[in-house]
């Protein structure tokens, strides 16, 4: 199980991602993908939203249940990946990369802070 270095996790098992000033990418976990199982349906419809930290901004569903997705830090939700429409398996087989969920503003970047790092995460999941 991967746990890249450049990015943040929360305890419920998504990560942030800067990708340019204060706009970032969210997504879930290898590990929540893999305890999902075979995600068939990824529901964002919160795009122009305000959201506060830990608020919901979608849902995942998978063969056998559906999860709530948790905003990572307070933010705008700005452009949810079109491509998970057609290919929701993407979340499976490439968590961090193509199977990315949102891309965010971020409110304060300070509050990344808050967040675990690779180490802190896979100390949680292990």
């Amino acid at each position: 199980m991967s746990f890249p270095p450049d990015l943040k996790y929360t305890k419920d098992h998504e990560w942030v991602k800067i990708v340019e000033g204060n706009i970032a990418l969210v997504g879930i976990t290898e590990f929540a993908q893999s305890e999902l199982g075979d995600i068939v349906y990824v529901d964002i419809n919160s795009v122009g939203n305000d959201l506060s930290a830990d608020e919901v901004f979608g849902t995942v569903e998978a063969v056998k249940t559906v999860s709530d997705l948790f905003l990572p830090v307070a933010a705008k939700i700005v452009e949810v990946n079109g491509e998970l429409e057609n290919e929701p398996e993407l979340v499976n087989t490439d968590p961090y990369g193509k199977g990315w969920m949102a891309k965010i503003e971020v409110a304060n970047i300070g509050d990344l802070g808050g967040l675990l790092d690779a180490d802190a995460y896979k100390s949680l999941v292990s």
